[in-house]
């Protein structure tokens, strides 16, 4: 069963309110924002990835979620399967390194035994709250509405290439282990835009669910697509950037005729309508077999 099969099931479920229909990432309970991710070995990320770099990550995607509505940490929950001494000691601190410098704290969680041979299963369920009430969801963008996106994109995309043994630099490596959580771009965007998610799977495949949400279409120019040096001189392209996945930026769709609080680019546009569609400098573009990474199958 694919991911809209599975969900589509469960909104047959009794849905609290503050679900919003599972049509977003995260729930919202008592002027809470809560949301939970899921770290899976071989899935998610590589058996050789450390284990400090595990654990951040882990915490750094939840907290990516909370940025998206421009709320502010409170506290997350820790599901963790104990295996081995040494991994799950190195994962300890790196967990706390991460708690610090992203000003997360724990408030409990789960241990489970791992089965000898079973790949880790890691979750957090992050807990936040609004900072200053606006809480922007994936289906408020309009017609007419710019989109935008923070950062630059592709690189964790790369850096998993290098982690995988391709040759590259260092700073493309972290972008993959060490995506970092834009939670105070949220806050300051959250009371200006009209929706906003963070890329997860992939720039293509996360605005066409906005667009999608919002019951419109959108149009994105490959060219104004942000890369980094890095990227450019790694050999990276703006479409396989748009479709890798992992960069944790914020994605987001505002008035045309403003510019946004924080450093961003302007990478397209709403109207009415359906679908995606893609440009380069103007030109059309066919659209890849896969606009990014769909659960239910190996990144």
């Amino acid at each position: 069963m694919d991911e809209a099969t599975f969900h589509q099931k469960l909104r047959a479920l009794p849905l609290h309110v503050g679900a919003a229909g599972l049509g977003d990432d995260v729930a919202l309970l008592d002027g809470l924002v809560i949301t939970v991710d899921t770290l899976i070995e071989g899935v998610h990320f590589l058996p050789s990835d450390p284990a400090p770099s595990v654990a951040w990550k882990l915490l750094a995607v939840n907290l990516s979620d909370l940025a998206a509505k421009g709320a502010v940490p409170e506290g997350v929950l820790l599901s963790y399967p104990l295996g081995n001494e040494a991994w799950d000691a190195t994962f300890v601190d790196g967990l706390a390194d991460a708690l610090s410098q992203l000003g997360c704290v724990l408030l409990g969680g789960d241990t489970v035994s791992l089965p000898a041979g079973a790949p880790r299963v890691l979750g957090i369920t992050a807990f936040g709250r609004p900072d200053g009430g606006a809480i922007p969801r994936r289906s408020g963008a309009e017609a007419g509405d710019a989109l935008w996106v923070t950062g630059t994109i592709g690189d964790a995309g790369a850096g998993l290439a290098i982690a995988r043994g391709a040759p590259g630099p260092e700073r493309l490596l972290q972008r993959y282990r060490r995506p970092q959580p834009r939670l105070r771009e949220g806050r300051l965007l959250a009371p200006h835009v009209s929706a906003m998610m963070d890329v997860s799977d992939g720039l293509l495949i996360d605005a066409a669910r906005m667009a999608a949400a919002s019951g419109l279409r959108v149009t994105i120019d490959l060219a104004q697509v942000p890369l980094s040096a890095d990227l450019r001189a790694w050999g990276g392209d703006a479409l396989a950037a748009a479709t890798s996945g992992d960069d944790y930026e914020l994605l987001f769709a505002a008035p045309a005729d403003r510019d946004p609080p924080v450093p961003a680019t302007r990478i397209g546009s709403f109207a009415p309508g359906r679908g995606i569609a893609l440009l380069r400098n103007g030109a059309p573009v066919p659209l890849p077999a896969t606009l990014g990474w769909q659960h239910g199958g190996l990144r």
